[in-house]
């Protein structure tokens, strides 16, 4: 694995973790899945860790899969990839019990464009460009793109991107419900900043419940919902950040929340 694959850093609660393959726009390989998940699984385990932003180093988020990865001559069969690389990827950040926040610093083609709309928030610069590249080249869209994207902006514009694989600005991204937002440039890194220690300093614990539901509601009916809610609903009553939020509305200050 390597190590230089995946750049962390800390400031307070927020973990960002960075895409270091920039020579080759950041796209993915084995080595470089395994080393983001291993990242991933040790945020889960740190309770220190309130948010998560995944983002890119230099000129592009990510440019999906290594081609070259694909095309040697010992490469694994392709299922192979999508799961061990991306649908593994997805599923944590999912399953993820804290925020995630995509900081799209550029291109996000391909997977990429679809590991950024798994991201409980996308927030982009101006001059990034969302991707659907997998026509382009025989494909569908994976890592959860055929899931998530219908049901972001709905499913004559979803397929129109996929089979066209038309590039999308983050302007229009945001217009049409793709991303949270697009931030100006020069912006952008304190734009995210700013958004991060905002999710950090809440009730993580009830994002993380909220996030459950949501996740939930994309597989059941009304019905099963109302008591998934309920049954979550009755858990995030019993943390000690639903005890302190009532306590300061009560008391008429900020409250001070832990995540617990």
């Amino acid at each position: 694995m390597s190590d230089d694959s995946i750049l962390t850093s800390r400031d307070g609660g927020v973990l960002t973790l960075t895409l270091n393959r920039s020579a080759a726009f950041n796209s993915f390989t084995r080595p470089m899945a395994a080393a983001l998940q291993a990242r991933l699984d040790e945020a889960a385990r740190d309770d220190s860790i309130r948010c998560v932003v995944l983002t890119g180093e230099g000129k592009a988020f990510c440019a999906g899969q290594d081609l070259k990865e694909v095309t040697a001559d010992d490469a694994p069969p392709l299922e192979d990839i999508v799961h061990g690389t991306y649908n593994t990827t997805v599923r944590k950040m999912r399953a993820l019990a804290k925020p995630v926040i995509a900081a799209v610093n550029g291109v996000a083609a391909g997977a990429g464009a679809n590991i950024a709309l798994a991201a409980d928030l996308c927030v982009a610069t101006e001059s990034a460009r969302f991707i659907q590249a997998f026509s382009k080249i025989g494909l569908i869209p994976d890592s959860g793109g055929t899931w998530m994207l219908p049901k972001l902006i709905g499913l004559q514009r979803a397929t129109a991107l996929a089979y066209l694989g038309t590039p999308v600005g983050a302007a229009d991204a945001e217009s049409m419900g793709m991303i949270h937002r697009a931030l100006p440039d020069a912006d952008f890194a304190d734009g995210v900043r700013a958004l991060a220690h905002q999710l950090a300093a809440m009730p993580t614990r009830g994002l993380a419940l909220t996030k459950a539901a949501f996740n939930a509601g994309f597989e059941q009916g009304l019905d099963a919902q109302l008591d998934t809610e309920m049954k979550l609903q009755a858990e995030a009553s019993r943390t000690d950040d639903y005890a302190e939020g009532v306590a300061a509305f009560l008391e008429k200050r900020t409250p001070t929340f832990q995540g617990h």
